[in-house]
């Protein structure tokens, strides 16, 4: 066991409580080389497109845009835990703008991604905000249609493929009686504005051009939002246990991953790829979680996982009680 399990969550979010701290320069420059450059390849793409341009010839620059699409989803998780800005207020009305960007309703998720980090590694507390996980015995004891579904939720091909764009695109849309008062204004006004912008880009650039830009920068920029989002909760080693057995320690330190990434898809992922360091102290904005790490030698001692080795997490999609960890639908057989 290292140094870092040894001490107390207290003592960790201690020590990265100096980088816990807003800074509205840095803040405000992520906007601008966010924000500029997604409205500005916007542009680029609406001219090309009328002028004539094939789809296949601006498909780089729509999956620019979807990069920029990621990091603007970041800069609104980091809104959803008042990070971002010193301003709550701030935080708030950049939260609904983005949200309406990323089609996702700001009150909404934040409600059920606060869920996610008191629960996220817990297997008592599984449901809310994370990737639908089954153990092994709970996988045995379903019935064939059920052990059906379970598999082509765990395919690659639809929880990379599909999922993104209906859960984006559709499920995001509905409320729910669950909700509370917040959260349901928050996707009501989310909804609106999707409308009004749809309606009002159908009457300027038309319907069809829209829908060619937007659609494919959805479903790219969703496809890599939820394969980060998976690859932080799900890889081998990975920590799990039920809740008279939970350490809040080991979940943030072995619970969440370091995901190493390319320096320049660190920059478009907003370095969300240090998950461990953002789990033991969330208000830590983006533009302070690397200097975090680099400074705190507790920090430091997990393992890095690379883009190779989180390939394998593909095939990881059971938990097995009796072995603590993540196996395959084979191993479970």
């Amino acid at each position: 066991m290292h140094d870092a399990e040894k001490m107390s969550i207290g003592n960790l979010r201690a020590l990265l409580m100096p980088y816990a701290k807003s800074d509205r320069m840095r803040a405000m420059w992520q906007v601008v080389d966010t924000y500029l450059p997604y409205f500005g390849i916007w542009g680029v793409l609406i001219y090309l497109l009328k002028s004539g341009i094939s789809f296949y010839a601006v498909l780089p620059l729509i999956i620019l845009a979807a990069l920029l699409l990621v990091r603007i989803f970041i800069i609104f998780h980091d809104c959803t835990h008042g990070s971002f800005f010193v301003s709550r207020r701030a935080n708030v009305v950049l939260g609904y703008i983005s949200g309406i960007l990323t089609f996702t309703p700001f009150t909404y998720w934040q409600h059920n991604h606060l869920v996610h980090h008191g629960s996220y590694a817990n297997l008592d507390k599984r449901g809310v905000g994370d990737i639908w996980t089954l153990t092994v015995n709970e996988y045995r004891d379903l019935s064939p249609i059920k052990r059906l579904a379970y598999r082509l939720y765990r395919n690659p091909v639809i929880f990379l493929g599909i999922g993104p764009g209906y859960s984006f695109l559709i499920t995001q849309r509905f409320l729910h009686k669950w909700e509370g008062k917040h959260e349901r204004f928050s996707a009501m006004v989310t909804n609106v504005a999707i409308v009004m912008i749809v309606a009002l880009a159908s009457l300027i650039i038309g319907l069809k051009t829209y829908l060619m830009i937007q659609v494919p920068i959805m479903l790219i920029a969703g496809a890599i939002g939820v394969w980060l989002f998976y690859v932080q909760h799900q890889f081998e080693g990975v920590y799990w246990a039920h809740q008279d057995e939970w350490d809040p320690v080991r979940a943030a330190m072995e619970g969440c991953s370091y995901y190493k990434l390319p320096r320049i898809l660190q920059w478009f992922t907003g370095n969300i790829g240090l998950h461990h360091v953002h789990h033991v102290l969330p208000k830590i904005p983006n533009y302070r979680l690397q200097e975090s790490y680099d400074s705190t030698p507790e920090m430091q001692k997990v393992q890095k996982l690379t883009f190779i080795k989180s390939l394998r997490s593909l095939k990881l999609n059971l938990w097995d009680q009796d072995k603590h960890k993540l196996v395959s639908f084979a191993s479970a057989r």
